[in-house]
């Protein structure tokens, strides 16, 4: 019967399949290994969204390893391999009305006569970090990684000003992991650049990878003169804790020294989320990090648990992006670029163009279609 199953897949599609998976998994390597991405993420959100089409038609596609099922990529790296005490999840993406609707419609029909309330967040695009606290003292911090397993990076973690050795105040449990991103902020972007020409080095192509470059430094040292800040949205593994809203957590988070988020915003409707998405989507460049959307959280705790979560991301929250900024440039050649697998993808290289905050001189080709003359 399975033989039955897998032959009702057309060899296209198979072919598709792979062809999309080996994409993907290229760039989360550049992404998260080489900090070197060659794509936009508006252009590897599409690849993503497109595979996860593909096996909704064919949900026999959809296997453990795919990378719809995957939180993120995880590879060797130089740092110890460490596990979470509970999983790292991502998020799943609205990018219209049409989806954010749908998205909230569902957690409507799910709460039901229960009184709910929205908290919206600004997703901010750093490294995302696992803090954990035990009896109130960091005693590790690590990368996402895979979700599962990060990389341990204590030690430059401790160099940042804003992460407490200790928790201060009331109500410390036992044992608590903190999760959060790592942002670089943007006035001092530039500033590093500039020192890294200078002295000979490469420069980041953005303020994100920046982040990530400066916390996988071998010496602390370095990461030490990195003006690096964190963001806390969230609690993982913990003993001892409770609490109705995850507002009201952000709160004892802030009592205890955390470096909580200065612009969320309680709200009771999707008019209320459509508003705060509108505002930050005109003053996105007003704050002090890089943001690239909004999370969309159901703020009470026990309504989070009746909505569960799929094998990659919860369904009581929902990370709005916004369009991507396009800018115009000069192109100077086009190249071969050759992955880790053999696969060749041809690469348009322009002038050095800058959009968002990032540096771009090269410009994948190997959609047809997204070619225009």
């Amino acid at each position: 019967m399975a033989v039955e199953q897998q032959d009702a897949v057309p060899a296209e599609a198979r072919e598709q399949h792979g062809r999309l998976a080996e994409q993907i998994e290229e760039h989360r390597f550049r992404y998260y290994v080489k900090d070197a991405p060659v794509v936009s993420d508006a252009e590897f959100d599409r690849l993503l969204r497109e595979l996860e089409a593909l096996e909704e038609e064919y949900p026999e596609l959809r296997t453990p390893d795919s990378p719809t099922q995957k939180v993120a990529g995880q590879y060797e790296t130089e740092f110890t391999a460490v596990a979470h005490r509970e999983r790292m999840l991502s998020l799943d993406n609205a990018f219209d009305e049409e989806e954010l609707a749908a998205w909230a419609d569902r957690v409507e029909k799910e709460v039901g006569a229960s009184a709910h309330h929205f908290l919206c967040e600004l997703k901010v695009d750093g490294l995302a970090v696992n803090l954990t606290y035990e009896k109130g003292r960091l005693v590790r911090a690590a990368t996402r990684g895979d979700g599962r397993t990060g990389e341990d990076i204590t030690p430059n973690v401790r160099t940042i000003a804003d992460i407490p050795e200790r928790l201060s105040g009331e109500r410390i449990p036992e044992l608590v992991e903190i999760r959060g991103e790592v942002f670089f902020p943007m006035e001092k972007f530039e500033e590093l650049n500039a020192r890294l020409v200078e002295a000979g080095d490469k420069p980041f192509a953005n303020p994100r990878n920046a982040a990530a470059g400066s916390l996988r430094q071998k010496d602390p040292k370095v990461t030490a003169t990195r003006p690096l800040h964190m963001v806390v949205h969230g609690i993982g593994a913990q003993e001892g804790l409770r609490f109705d809203r995850l507002s009201e957590a952000y709160g004892l988070l802030k009592e205890w020294g955390l470096p909580t988020a200065k612009h969320n915003k309680v709200v009771g409707d999707l008019a209320g989320i459509r508003e705060f998405i509108a505002y930050f989507g005109e003053h996105r460049h007003s704050v002090e990090h890089e943001i690239d959307g909004v999370v969309v959280k159901l703020d009470e705790i026990r309504l989070q648990g009746r909505l569960g979560s799929t094998s990659r991301a919860p369904r009581w929250a929902i990370a709005w992006k916004y369009a991507p900024e396009e800018v115009n440039s000069k192109l100077v050649d086009i190249k071969v670029g050759v992955g880790r697998t053999g696969r060749v993808t041809p690469l348009a290289q322009v002038e050095p163009v800058t959009g968002a905050g990032s540096e771009a001189e090269f410009a994948t080709l190997h959609n047809q279609e997204a070619v225009q003359a």
